[in-house]
């Protein structure tokens, strides 16, 4: 497509008379890993709760592959192929690893196809394969993240909004979640909407970036050019006055933006 698989225009959600985000205007292009920064409480997983149907906004639109999807059920979002990783893994614990991949296919009628992502998703973490049939709710925090991502690869989505992969992660785990998070990026061609606290990955692994404040969107360009903002380094990256440290691990291509 030519234009942008996921595009937000003004939208504003609330929890009661709180407003959380404010005027949100943000793009996703066909292919490219964008990431929304911000602080704790700045509005990161209100924007992918609104956009995956969970809250309804008061305002704005949202466009999904060029058609509104805009306050739609959320099971009509995931039927369209958009997943959404929630924070805090939610799996479901009294069922088997296998059993929760199963559910991420369950609007799925291409069951050959199904059997081959499901190859593919332990292929990527060979440690589901190892533990198919251990209940989920036994697995490790870093293991039911995995399985988290893996389930939502299973809706064959055109679209991944990740909520925080890293939290609660060993900065080994860390480093190999994201490192699964780019490969599957560029080996299925899947689109991510990637919201994290941890600026330094998210930078590295996405292609164009957000930084939000109090709900509003204050920053945005590609990841390139936000890593060298001297305020960017000082306040998300703990640098001062210094140029970014190491060269990014993954070279994406470039989108249409």
């Amino acid at each position: 497509m030519s234009g942008p698989i996921l595009k937000l225009g003004n939208v504003e959600s609330a929890y009661g008379p709180i407003r959380a985000i404010r005027g949100v205007s943000l793009e996703v292009a066909p292919g490219e890993i964008a990431t929304v920064l911000g602080s704790n409480g700045a509005g990161k997983t209100t924007i992918l709760k609104t956009i995956s149907g969970i809250i309804d906004p008061r305002r704005g639109s949202i466009e999904f592959k060029g058609e509104p999807i805009t306050a739609q059920d959320p099971a009509f979002i995931v039927q369209r192929g958009l997943s959404h990783v929630p924070e805090g893994r939610e799996v479901f614990p009294l069922l088997s690893v296998r059993d929760n991949l199963m559910m991420g296919a369950y609007t799925r009628k291409d069951r050959d196809q199904v059997a081959r992502d499901l190859e593919t998703v332990y292929g990527y973490f060979p440690i589901l394969k190892e533990r198919a049939a251990q209940d989920a709710g036994l697995l490790s925090g870093g293991q039911q993240q995995m399985l988290s991502i893996s389930r939502a690869i299973m809706a064959a989505p055109a679209l991944i909004l990740l909520d925080e992969p890293s939290l609660g992660l060993s900065p080994r785990l860390t480093k190999e979640i994201f490192e699964i998070i780019v490969r599957i990026n560029r080996e299925r061609g899947t689109s991510m909407l990637l919201v994290e606290q941890n600026a330094n990955m998210a930078l590295n692994a996405a292609d164009y970036g957000y930084v939000l404040e109090n709900g509003r969107i204050v920053m945005e360009d590609s990841c390139d050019v936000l890593r060298e903002k001297e305020d960017i380094k000082e306040f998300y990256l703990g640098m001062k006055e210094q140029g970014a440290r190491g060269e990014r691990r993954w070279k994406k291509k470039k989108t249409w933006r």
